[in-house]
């Protein structure tokens, strides 16, 4: 059964996308822990971050690099923290977080935002790119 992540790829359900290329996807999570938290993906289906070839894994760490800076020059922050934890999608996810403080990385607090913010978010970012 494909992932949600995957069944984003394949546009079966929406996404508000940051940037894209021939091998990965970033997009915004629904569910931030800060304004700006992206999620970046590779478009193979793999669970474990390290079970990826070791040059998708290092393409994905330049795609997350060149999504983070584009992050930092948006959302005003002190500095983009990365997470990569796994375990609630069986999907290789990288979390680029906007940070202000330690909390932002606690993945219990979270920040609301309206459709229109995300969308309008998503395109300054990708302008960023």
């Amino acid at each position: 059964m494909s992932s949600i992540f995957t069944k984003i790829v394949n546009g079966e359900l929406p996404a508000y996308k940051v940037a894209e290329d021939e091998q990965f996807l970033a997009f915004l999570d629904v569910n931030p822990n800060a304004k700006g938290h992206t999620l970046c993906i590779p478009k193979k289906e793999v669970d474990k971050i390290f079970d990826l070839e070791e040059e998708l894994y290092v393409d994905l760490m330049r795609f997350s690099r060149r999504v983070a800076l584009a992050l930092r020059k948006t959302v005003s922050c002190k500095r983009i923290g990365m997470a990569v934890v796994g375990l609630e999608v069986p999907h290789v996810h990288v979390h680029l977080i906007p940070l202000n403080r330690m909390s932002d990385m606690d993945f219990s607090n979270k920040v609301k935002m309206s459709e229109e913010e995300f969308e309008s978010l998503a395109k300054e970012i990708g302008r960023n790119v």
